[in-house]
């Protein structure tokens, strides 16, 4: 989840250019809002916004996607896609949510290993698997929103989620470990680019595998903290 400084400062050009001022008229990214309910309306703007970002996404990539396009292919105003998202950051963290909406759900939840009810070790592991899941099967889109927050990562909300949870599991695992630490080594390698270059067409699974397998291996074997 890295940007160089020169990609930072492209994807801030895009957002002030977007909007037709300076730095100080752009809007600050604000966090996605689930639980209001939404008029007819809205809710059919808010997904046609999210598959228009899809599309771009798979037609070039991240930098295919700008709030000018998204716009223009969901039929609706910019001035309408930065009210409900915000920023271009924000856009791609709401389509994130979505991808990852059945994790959050099975993790507060769901049953075990993934839900309450099993030892922290098997709670971890699973939710590492289903993250992995999710992120070999969007690499094009965690590595876009990888370069639209790279500026403020650790405060993206999708990144305070999993940084919690697993801090919470490594903690009661392995109460001698820093698990605030060792939970940021593990989201450390949920890069995009680095997602796509490990993964052949032929070893779908190999990111998650190997996530797996490094998981197992800072956790040791268990003897000096909890199950």
């Amino acid at each position: 989840m890295r940007a160089d400084g020169r990609t930072e400062r492209i994807d801030a050009a895009r957002d002030r250019a977007e909007r037709g001022g300076g730095a100080r008229d752009r809007p600050e990214r604000v966090d996605v809002v689930r639980d209001r309910p939404e008029r007819g309306d809205a809710a059919r703007n808010r997904v046609a916004v999210l598959r228009a970002t899809e599309r771009l996404l798979a037609e070039g990539g991240g930098d295919h996607v700008s709030i000018d396009r998204v716009a223009a292919l969901a039929g609706v105003g910019k001035g309408t896609v930065f009210r409900r998202f915000g920023s271009r950051a924000g856009l791609l963290q709401a389509l994130l949510e979505e991808r990852s909406k059945d994790l959050r759900e099975a993790v507060t939840g769901g049953p075990p290993p993934l839900g309450p009810g099993a030892p922290a070790r098997d709670r971890l592991l699973a939710f590492l698997d289903g993250l992995g899941a999710i992120a070999e099967g969007n690499a094009i889109l965690l590595a876009a929103h990888e370069q639209a927050c790279a500026e403020d990562k650790y405060d993206d909300p999708s990144y305070r989620s999993w940084h919690g949870h697993l801090s919470d599991l490594v903690a009661e695992a392995r109460p001698d470990l820093d698990a605030g630490f060792v939970a940021h080594a593990l989201l450390a390698v949920f890069d995009g680019a680095l997602i796509r270059h490990v993964t052949p067409p032929e070893d779908p699974r190999r990111f998650t595998r190997s996530v797996r397998s490094l998981a197992l291996a800072l956790l040791g074997d268990g003897a000096a903290g909890g199950r």
